[in-house]
């Protein structure tokens, strides 16, 4: 093995150009892949069989859909129209109808809409204008043309009053019976089919061509403009920060400008690889596209620190370049295979999650980890070499001191050693103390689903000059308005949650519970009120709904309401029944029937939009709680908040144990690897166990930090092994190589945190430096994500280069008191300074 890796660098470094040449070429090729790569998430996350899952996939497939019903087929588009003035004016009134004319001569608006009309203020204002029940379009602006102001105000008093259902398209701050808002809106009733999007995009394109009153749309075209801003936004105000970070510490590390410019080259093709490799396997990006470069430029700056510090320290003041760069290749491969090895290992440990995008990232940056090893030492080396020679060559010096060998950084990189020899097992006994306080703070972590935008973005952040100050887009602006201000246009799972009734429905104690969950809602923060109103949907309000237009139901009610409180208490069956004779559609969106017999109902509840997920969750369970008083019946809260809370307590459960099997795998490849190459399994388990420490302190520090635990947290603290095993493996492995080499313990312990520990500095405050952009965008998510990061890469350094020393030393003394001569299985009887 010693024979085959020194002769595969000498290649390296004697043939530089060919090898450079050559890389090259196969970068290019690998680098096309990135035209196929593709950006989607893949498939969705997929559900899990929790009792929440259960039911909410009940409600889908058993409320709304025994008939027939057109509802599911149809899915509204709205139109916001907002004006500086009166939205409620003649004038604003008459613009909406003339934007639906204009838009209704598009084709594939005429074709999505059908014979359906257009539900609108303008529309309900102007058919009271007409005098006619069903005026055509034409008819409408024709009568409000003919409508004096005046007529028109008095007109919207009277479409306009309290209990309307008219009030749904005028947002929350509007008085009923008033004649004046800010804005109103009009809702498309398309049908869901293939032509949608077609329609969708003409609705949006004629708006934002109208200026005054200003028209706007929510749907995915405004979408798509607003992620675009977004992401433009984050590259101009995150990148070039983290690129002069990067730049800057990387100046402190080499203090050259040519190292500088080789490893970042290398940086910039270790990314390119991993994306081309993904496009070629069609392995979708997904989050990666912002995660895995990230990750793949600290682990990419640490490979190139190594390499770099390791060829300084064994390059003579007479040997020309390939000789030593060919030494320290040889010397520092053995650990960047482990740290690859370890580090893929640890990162698709998350292979076996049950969610697509968890395993798609895992896969994307374990490919990554190995572009950067094989980047690292062929391109990078070979780069190296070629530009060195030829600035000796013009009388340039390019003979530079190690990080860990210069005056300032020196002593305090000795101080792991100094303290392992003071006192080892002191050092050992406070870290355990720590590592236990931390892994204690895993039960009090804040969880939460997905974490949300919270508050305004900064003002300092908008005013920055040029491209970097972060532009609020128009569609952002819009977004927020509406959630502000309106209720869904349809009644999707995102703006509604549920409460599903089960058990003997037909016990008057049923009703008696919907009408305890409607005296809940009322009541909740979290759910959507106009004044004093709250539109929840269920048995109770369908039924009374019903009966003021129907007055063979109404009797029937009247009928099974012995106490006329209103609520039926006797022959429930048989006034189910009569709804659904009266009103199928209706009915069938609250009660469940299945060959004749009833088992369940529905209460459908309207969620504030701009309630957190958690915050959705609880409220529901305590909306759901209020109706499961009696035994006859139980109340389960249903909506995408609750699943999503139920997930990510089944993800945080399974990081523990993604945790253990990350790190069980890592310390047996590391005990098998270390017997094999340096006779020594224990090591293996020694280089291994500093790394349930460092996790314990990661754990401590997002605690202390505020860092909840999310989806994309709890990925990154399993991660924290495949980042935290590499900087042990240097730093024992440099260790045994100055142990074999005939230096004392303590000496052996100097030259390692000092000469690895030096790149290690370098590539931790790299890293760090780059994450700490992060902290600028104004995302939480993004800025917790950048914390964890930064957390995991300085408690990795500080626990190898002050922490592992003393079990080291304890090690040497008290399991492999001599290691002299041990043997490694490759050449390291090379010069070393100190």
């Amino acid at each position: 093995m010693t024979g085959a890796i020194r002769t595969a660098f000498d290649a390296v470094t004697r043939h530089n150009v060919l090898v450079l040449v050559l890389m090259l070429l196969v970068t290019a090729g690998v680098a096309a892949g990135t035209a196929q790569l593709q950006l989607g998430e893949g498939e969705s996350p997929s559900g899990s069989d929790s009792e929440v899952a259960q039911k909410m996939e009940y409600v889908q497939h058993n409320f709304g859909n025994r008939t027939g019903a057109t509802e599911s087929a149809r899915k509204p588009a709205a139109v916001y129209v907002r004006s500086e003035g009166n939205a409620l004016s003649k004038s604003a009134l008459l613009d909406s109808l003339r934007y639906q004319r204009a838009v209704r001569d598009n084709e594939s608006v005429a074709a999505a809409l059908g014979d359906r009309r257009v539900l609108g203020v303008a529309n309900l204002v102007a058919t009271r204008a007409a005098g006619t029940p069903d005026p055509t379009l034409e008819q409408q602006i024709a009568a409000l043309e003919r409508a004096s102001e005046s007529e028109v105000e008095q007109l919207v008093g009277r479409t306009l009053t309290p209990g309307s259902p008219a009030l749904r398209l005028l947002p929350e701050t509007y008085e009923p019976g008033t004649t004046t808002a800010e804005s109103h809106r009009m809702v498309f009733p398309f049908a869901d089919t293939d032509g949608r999007t077609a329609a969708t995009a003409a609705l949006y394109e004629t708006a934002s061509e109208r200026e005054s009153p200003e028209y706007f749309t929510r749907g995915e075209h405004a979408r798509d403009e607003r992620q675009s801003t977004y992401l433009l936004n984050t590259m101009e105000l995150v990148v070039p920060a983290a690129l002069l970070v990067i730049l800057a510490v990387l100046g402190f590390s080499y203090r050259d400008f040519v190292d500088v410019a080789v490893g970042f080259a290398g940086v910039v093709l270790s990314v390119l690889w991993m994306f081309g490799i993904l496009g070629w396997l069609r392995i979708p990006a997904g989050v990666s596209i912002i995660i895995g470069p990230v990750l793949i430029v600290g682990l990419s700056v640490d490979y190139g620190l190594h390499v770099f510090m390791r060829y300084r320290e064994q390059r003579g003041e007479a040997e020309n370049v390939r000789e030593p760069m060919a030494r320290g290749l040889s010397s520092v491969s053995v650990a960047l295979g482990l740290v690859t090895l370890t580090a893929m290992l640890g990162f698709m440990s998350n292979a076996t999650s049950e969610l697509t995008t968890i395993r798609q990232l895992a896969i994307a940056i374990t490919l990554g980890v190995l572009s950067t090893l094989v980047v690292s030492l062929t391109i990078v080396p070979s780069l190296k070499v070629t530009v060195d020679r030829l600035l000796e060559r013009a009388g340039l010096d390019r003979h530079t001191r190690p990080l860990g060998k210069t005056g300032l950084l020196q002593p305090m990189l000795k101080g792991g050693a100094s303290l392992a020899r003071r006192g080892a097992p002191v050092v050992l006994v406070v870290a355990l103390v720590a590592g236990s306080a931390g892994a204690v703070a895993w039960t009090d972590l804040d969880r939460q689903s997905i974490q949300q935008q919270q508050g305004e973005i900064d003002d300092w952040k908008q005013d920055l000059p040029g491209p970097i100050g972060w532009d609020v887009s128009e569609a952002s602006e819009h977004r927020s308005y509406v959630a502000d201000h309106y209720r869904a246009a349809d009644e999707d799972r995102r703006s509604r949650s549920s409460v599903l009734v089960e058990g003997t429905v037909t016990d008057p104690a049923a009703l008696e519970s919907v009408q305890a969950v409607h005296g809940a809602a009322r009541e909740s923060d979290i759910v959507f009120q106009r004044g004093d109103a709250v539109a929840v949907t269920s048995p109770l309000t369908v039924m009374e709904d019903v009966a003021a237009s129907d007055e063979t139901f109404r009797k029937r009610l009247r009928e099974a309401d012995t106490d006329g409180d209103g609520l039926p208490d006797r022959n429930l069956e048989a006034v189910y029944d009569a709804l659904y004779a009266t009103a199928p559609d209706r009915a069938s969106r609250v009660l469940d029937r299945e060959d004749g017999e009833y088992r369940s109902l529905r209460v459908i509840v309207p969620v504030q939009s701009d309630a957190t997920t958690s915050e959705r969750a609880a409220g529901m369970r305590s909306i759901a709680a209020a109706g499961g008083g009696d035994e006859a019946v139980s109340t389960t809260a249903v909506g995408s908040g609750i699943l999503q809370q139920v997930q990510l307590s089944e993800t945080a459960d399974s990081i523990l144990e993604t945790l253990v099997v990350a790190l069980v795998a890592v310390s047996v490849l590391l005990i098998v690897v270390y017997r094999l190459i340096a006779g020594s399994a224990s090591l293996g388990a020694v280089t291994a166990l500093p790394i349930s420490l460092v996790a314990a302190l990661v754990i401590g520090g997002m605690w202390v930090f505020d860092v909840p635990l999310t989806l994309l947290t709890a990925l990154l603290l399993s991660l924290v092994i495949g980042v935290g095993v590499d900087y042990n493996i240097h730093v024992s492995d440099r260790f045994l190589q100055e142990r074999e080499r005939g230096r004392t313990v303590h000496d052996a312990l100097v030259a390692a945190t000092t000469g690895t520990g030096g790149a290690l500095l370098g590539s931790t405050l790299t890293s760090a430096g780059a994450f700490s952009a992060l902290l600028l965008h104004p995302n939480p998510q993004f800025e917790h994500f950048g914390t964890l990061v930064i957390l995991a890469m300085v408690t990795s350094f500080i626990v190898a280069v002050f922490v592992l020393p003393s079990l080291l030393l304890l090690w040497t003394r008290y399991v492999r008191p001599s290691t002299t001569g041990a043997g490694s299985g490759v050449n390291h009887s090379v010069r070393a300074d100190d």
